[in-house]
């Protein structure tokens, strides 16, 4: 089920209703409820994904108790590792298998040697890169011991399940979401109200920034070809704001809606093409998924505390498996390599920590210097989502090398100025409230009638101006 479909319109205050209205007395029973909606959810795409997900679920839960009552450290090893083979043998056979296999029979026909390996109709389950890495947490916490096993079944199954962030995140710790299920929840206006406005804005960003620039965007790079360097640049200017609207306008519908129900979900974006520096971009974009790799990946190779080559070892690392994350394909593996090299001069200089502010805190505009900084931060991310958004290496390369020759200068075969002033209105409002949780978030102080100005601004935008010809998937769910 979409966000941005006419079914969740209707899904959404159902649930709301009962939830608030029919199952509110007793906590075990709005537990159930969820858990129940959250499979219907799921289930909307594709049934036979739910035995994937409860079987994992179940998995994490018998895996938690055990090592809660295993004092042998061999013992705890070997319940650790069989959570780990589960959680990542399921997400390596269905995302990577055709991969693989592949790769493989390339290698040897390098060598001369032609392989002939079936490949398999396999269909990726909708959000398994989430759900996974967030129960494969849990057990790495209770295995730390930094985190204390439930017993509670339904409580645990409904956390993995939640449907407001289970098919792209943002990627929940069970310390932060799981307690939230022993509690009982109360419904506050202001929670509510705040909720709405994020879900709002998440509309906005996803139905008239995303799919509009998805358009232009998917025709450029499908026959990049054709056109001009001019043309090229425009074609990267506007997926990196379809990728940004698209991935950042569900994860503020994901917090929007789980703040509806009494939940508070982690922040995945903070406005990240404000950033400084590509360490800062890191810290802003996908905030969930560079967390994670942080402290189950990084932290525990050594991080950057060892000598020249283990941080340069590390750092490859932790950006090449993060690529490897979104796809099985070797353009994203490139983005992930290209994005270290971006990091690896700031790491080596011990500038990654520099900017952890916000940029032009308290003032009106930025700086001269902070805004070649962030132009040129911005430059660097744009020519990395080429790599993400191309087919191949090779097509990601003549892309590039098209956008670098004397075309570059010439007038665009395509120059859609509507989508062009969206974005730039886009980035004005972002700038504004840029020290917000989110974009709709107000003061106190805030006069009532430019709150309200703004609402209706955004719901006269995304109807006039919202892509509504078709039901465009986000396009983290084949992630």
């Amino acid at each position: 089920m979409l966000f941005n479909s006419i079914e969740f319109a209707f899904f959404l205050p159902i649930v709301f209703f009962l939830y608030w209205f029919v199952f509110n007395k007793y906590l075990k029973v709005q537990n159930v409820f969820l858990l129940i909606v959250s499979y219907i959810f799921y289930g909307w795409w594709d049934w036979r994904f739910l035995f994937l997900i409860i079987f994992s679920s179940f998995v994490d839960y018998l895996i938690g108790l055990k090592l809660a009552g295993a004092s042998s450290a061999i013992r705890r090893k070997q319940l650790l590792s069989l959570s780990i083979a589960v959680n990542l043998g399921f997400l390596g056979f269905f995302k990577y298998f055709n991969f693989f296999a592949e790769s493989f029979v390339e290698a040897f026909t390098l060598f001369g040697t032609e392989l002939d390996i079936a490949r398999l109709n396999i269909i990726l389950p909708v959000g398994i890169s989430f759900y996974t890495f967030q129960t494969l947490s849990y057990s790495i916490d209770i295995y730390r011991r930094r985190l204390k096993p439930t017993s509670d079944w339904i409580a645990f199954f409904s956390f993995v399940s939640f449907f407001p962030q289970l098919v792209a995140g943002p990627i929940e710790r069970a310390s932060n979401l799981l307690p939230q299920f022993y509690e009982k929840r109360k419904f506050t206006y202001h929670e509510g109200v705040d909720g709405m406005r994020q879900i709002l804005f998440g509309l906005f960003k996803k139905i008239v920034i995303a799919d509009n620039c998805a358009v232009f965007a998917n025709n450029i790079f499908n026959n990049y070809g054709d056109y001009s360097g001019s043309t090229l640049l425009i074609g990267a200017l506007f997926f990196a704001f379809q990728i940004y609207g698209d991935f950042s306008g569900y994860s503020d519908i994901a917090i929007g809606t789980a703040r509806l129900f009494g939940f508070d979900l982690k922040k995945n974006f903070a406005f990240p093409y404000f950033s400084r520096d590509i360490a800062e971009f890191w810290r802003r974009w996908h905030i969930s998924l560079s967390t994670w790799f942080r402290d189950y990946v990084y932290i525990p190779l050594g991080g950057s505390r060892g000598g020249l080559w283990m941080k340069v070892r590390n750092t490859f690392i932790i950006f090449i498996v993060s690529g490897f994350w979104h796809g099985a394909n070797w353009t994203f593996i490139a983005w992930g390599a290209l994005n270290a090299l971006y990091f690896l001069p700031l790491l080596l200089t011990n500038r990654n920590r520099v900017h952890t502010d916000i940029v032009a805190q308290h003032k009106y505009l930025p700086s001269i210097r902070e805004l070649l900084q962030m132009g040129g931060t911005f430059f660097i991310t744009l020519l990395a989502w080429i790599f993400f958004r191309s087919n191949t290496i090779s097509d990601a390369f003549l892309y590039i090398q098209k956008i670098f020759t004397i075309a570059l200068f010439s007038k665009p075969e395509i120059f859609p100025l509507k989508i062009l002033l969206l974005i730039i209105i886009l980035l004005m409002v972002e700038w504004i409230q840029r020290d917000k949780e989110h974009v709709l978030q107000f003061d106190v102080t805030t006069p009532r009638w430019v709150r309200w100005s703004s609402y209706y601004m955004v719901v006269v935008s995304i109807y006039f101006l919202g892509n509504f010809r078709q039901n465009v998937e986000f396009i983290y769910f084949q992630f």
